[in-house]
Parts: C-alpha cells; sequence; structure tokens
C-alpha cells in the first residue's frame, strides 16, 4: 500500500516510482488485437460535419451551406462534392456520424479528444486556466507505453509535425499528463515538406560512426564489468534510457524511417508537395517502422476553427489536402497489406454549428464550436468499410441514434491494439482509472446498425 501510494502521489515528478497499473490476461470485445498500429488523423480546429460528412442538402440555406453532397462508391452513402477521393474509396471507410461529448472549447475538447477523458481538475473560465497541465491525462500513446513499455528504441508514440500551442496557450492531452516525462510520445516540430527536412536527436555527431559509436558502448561495458554499480531511480532510469539510444541508434530501422528523402518523387507528389500530404507520408513510414501510435495533425491550433471564411478554406485548402493524402495514404497501406493491421481514424475536436453566423466586424460568414453532434472517419485493422453509424437531425445538431463519445473511441483505440479491459492507472490522488473508460464501438467491427 505505501508502495502504491509513493508511486501515485510522487510520480509525476520523480522518476523510477511508478504508477501502478493491472493487466488481466482477459480477451476483449470484437475487434481485440486487430491493430498493430493506430494512426489517429487530428483536424485541430475542428470541421464542419455539414460541410463534410453529414450534409444536408434539403435544410434552409443558412444551415446548408454552399456545398453539395456527391455519391460515393457505396450506394446510398455521400460526402461533401469536394471530397471526390473520399468517395470513391468510400467501401475502405466508415463515417461515424453520431459523435458528441460536452467540451465546446477548444484547449478542453482536445484533452477529451486526446486522451477520451475530461480534464481532472475543474478548469477556469480564462483560457489561460486551460493549458496543459502534469495533472491531465495521459494520451493514447503515453498510456500504451505505460501499459506495455518497449525496450527496442522504436517509441510508443509519435506526434507530428507539430505540437499544439498558440501564443501562451498550449493544448492539453498532448503528453503522459501524471504518468510523467518518461512516457512522453516523441515529438516531431517541423515540415517534412522541406528539402532540409531532418531529425537532429537521430543524427551522430561529427565525426562518430556507426563502429565508433559501438565501441564506445564496448568500452563503457568494459569499465562497468566486475565493479559495484550504483543502484537508485535517477542512475538506474539514465541507464534504461541510454541503453535504450544505444539499441535506436545501433539499429538504424527508426533513423531510415525519418528520412522521406527515400521516397520517389512521385510517390510525394501522389501525397501532395504540402505540410499536411508530407506528413502523412512520414506517418506512413512511422508505421511501417512499427511505432504504435502516431498522431498526424493537419495544421496549427486554429486551422479547421473556421468563424470566418468557412467555405472558401475548405474548398480552397482543407478539403483537396486532406482528399488528396488520405487517398495516397490507404492506396499504399492497402497495397503493401498494412491496412489489415492498422486503425486509422480522422476527426476534429469537436464540429460547427448548424447554423451560419457572420463574426462581429466580420464580413464574411462561418460555423462556430459545436460539440453535440459531428463526423468522425474510421477504417482499418477489421473495420468494415463502406457503411455509416449513427444519423442526426434534419440540421445535424443532435444524434437522433446511439450516440458514441471519445470515451468510447479511446476503448476501441486500446481495444484495437490489444490492451485488456480491465487495464488500470491511478493518478496522483491514488484513484484508479481504466484505459478503456468507454464502450468499444463494436459495429465498425460487425456492421450492425446503430
Amino acid at each position: 500500500m505505501l508502495r502504491i501510494a509513493a508511486g501515485s502521489v510522487m510520480g509525476a515528478t520523480l522518476p523510477g516510482l511508478p504508477v501502478v497499473a493491472a493487466d488481466s490476461g482477459q480477451n476483449g470485445p470484437v475487434g481485440f488485437g486487430k491493430a498493430k498500429s493506430v494512426l489517429i488523423v487530428l483536424l485541430s480546429g475542428g470541421p464542419s460535419q455539414l460541410d463534410t460528412l453529414d450534409l444536408k442538402p434539403n435544410a434552409p440555406q443558412e444551415v446548408r451551406g454552399e456545398f453539395q453532397p456527391i455519391s460515393s462508391t457505396v450506394p446510398g452513402i455521400s460526402v461533401c462534392e469536394h471530397l471526390p477521393k473520399l468517395a470513391s474509396q468510400m467501401k475502405r471507410w466508415a463515417i461515424v456520424r453520431t459523435m458528441a461529448h460536452r467540451e465546446h472549447n477548444h484547449l478542453l475538447a482536445t484533452h477529451v479528444a486526446l486522451t477520451g477523458r475530461p480534464t481532472p481538475l475543474p478548469r477556469g473560465g480564462s483560457d489561460l486556466d486551460r493549458v496543459e497541465s502534469r495533472n491531465d491525462f495521459p494520451n493514447y500513446a503515453a498510456a500504451l507505453d505505460f501499459i506495455r513499455p518497449r525496450t527496442d528504441g522504436i517509441p510508443s508514440g509519435v506526434s507530428l509535425p507539430n505540437y499544439l500551442i498558440e501564443g501562451p496557450l498550449t493544448w492539453p492531452g498532448q503528453h503522459a499528463g501524471f504518468l510523467g516525462a518518461k512516457h512522453d510520445p516523441w515529438q516531431i516540430n517541423g515540415d517534412p515538406n522541406d528539402e532540409k527536412f531532418r531529425i537532429e536527436a537521430l543524427s551522430m555527431r561529427d565525426g562518430v560512426s556507426l563502429d565508433r559509436l559501438q565501441s564506445r558502448q564496448q568500452l563503457l561495458d568494459d569499465l562497468n564489468r566486475g565493479r559495484h554499480t550504483l543502484s537508485g531511480s535517477r542512475t538506474d532510469s539514465l541507464r534504461d534510457q541510454r541503453d535504450i539510444a544505444y539499441k535506436l541508434l545501433n539499429s538504424g530501422k527508426l533513423v531510415q524511417a525519418f528520412d522521406i528523402s527515400r521516397e520517389s518523387a512521385e510517390t510525394r507528389e501522389r501525397y501532395g508537395r504540402n505540410k499536411f500530404g508530407q506528413s502523412l507520408l512520414l506517418s506512413r513510414r512511422m508505421i511501417e517502422a512499427g511505432v504504435p501510435i502516431v498522431q498526424t495533425t493537419m495544421g496549427i491550433v486554429q486551422t479547421w476553427d473556421t468563424h470566418v471564411d468557412n467555405w472558401g478554406k475548405l474548398k480552397n485548402r482543407l478539403l483537396p489536402q486532406l482528399d488528396q493524402g488520405l487517398a495516397a495514404l490507404t492506396d499504399d497501406l492497402a497495397n503493401s497489406g498494412k491496412l489489415d493491421e492498422t486503425l486509422l481514424i480522422v476527426m476534429g475536436e469537436f464540429g460547427r454549428t448548424p447554423k451560419v453566423s457572420t463574426l462581429p466586424g466580420q464580413t464574411i460568414p462561418g460555423r462556430d464550436h459545436w460539440a453535440h453532434a459531428y463526423s468522425g472517419l474510421f477504417a482499418g485493422a477489421g473495420i468494415q468499410g463502406g457503411q455509416v453509424l449513427g444519423e442526426t437531425d434534419a440540421k445535424a445538431a443532435y444524434p437522433i441514434t446511439t450516440s458514441w463519445s471519445p470515451a468510447d473511441v479511446c476503448s476501441t483505440i486500446f481495444n484495437a491494439v490489444g490492451i485488456d479491459a480491465d487495464a488500470t492507472i491511478y493518478d496522483p490522488l491514488s484513484r484508479p482509472h481504466h484505459l478503456l473508460n468507454g464502450s468499444v464501438i463494436s459495429n465498425l467491427y460487425t456492421g450492425a446498425s446503430a
């Protein structure tokens, strides 16, 4: 009991004091263990469900907006006219139109989306009270790293191409929270479309070859052999990190995966020569290298926050880039057989208001925040494509059938990668939390109507 209490209260600040986890060995529901990797494509800012995946062409003009639906390759399923490649690949994708939760603020909603839970402590009325904290819940990659730690130098999670920061605000839900920095996913800040893009942390210092690195490692092992080595939480942590770093640099697997220049010019063009398209291509390379959870963010924090010029931004940049990049990604994963073992999720932190609005001082209309109903895309790892789960009302404002929350997405992710239903972590107050804190969206696998 004392060991658990010490780990729970102090584990977020002192290395080596563990937060307790339980793992029962029991199998989960349908979809259990089908995914070796998960790719979360976060559309930060919140895309409009009415202008992407849940169009309402018969609604009044002030609701339906400017876009028209087009038929897909699956009879009865339509999407926005500016997503033609998605329409042609609909047999691979499942649309969930009744995602919902209660947070309409970007920061709090992002924490919900990336952890499956509201922030653990009450937040104030100012956005400055809602920023990232080590009291937050761990995101999916961090929790997986805690439950199933790796020792091969491959990180449990990689996030790219930018951390979600705007001015003094850092979006919560991006790291390991109360589990501590040891379990933070790797964060890549850079534009993979830039010809100078490289990961400095994976580069050898000038004059240090792989042979020289291995020689140094052997020398250190020889010096330590036969002598009493220091032991303690900080010493052990440093030794573990050094061993992982050696394994990473010696294998070269991840180093090569980050070298996007190895891809042909034709492949890079298929994804789109832009930051998002190349980020998806780099994410595919992370999956091929064995990274279990990859998060790719399309744009900075307000990219899909279309209060102003909703239709211009969607039509001229956002939807074409999303459409092209996802098509190239799923083509490559399907052709290599990786789609069968990779869970793909495309979502924002919420949707947009049914009613078109114009902000004070602006002349071009848009839509505001809306978490009561929004849409997401799911594919791969046993999910049945060519289906729509859930139905919203005539304005895409509220679900009229079963709705699913980010907690359900959380449970679906952990179930897909084979985490048992009663896997548990403890927060700094020693309160237990099941990682699978919602319901697995089993309809994605069974094809049953919602």
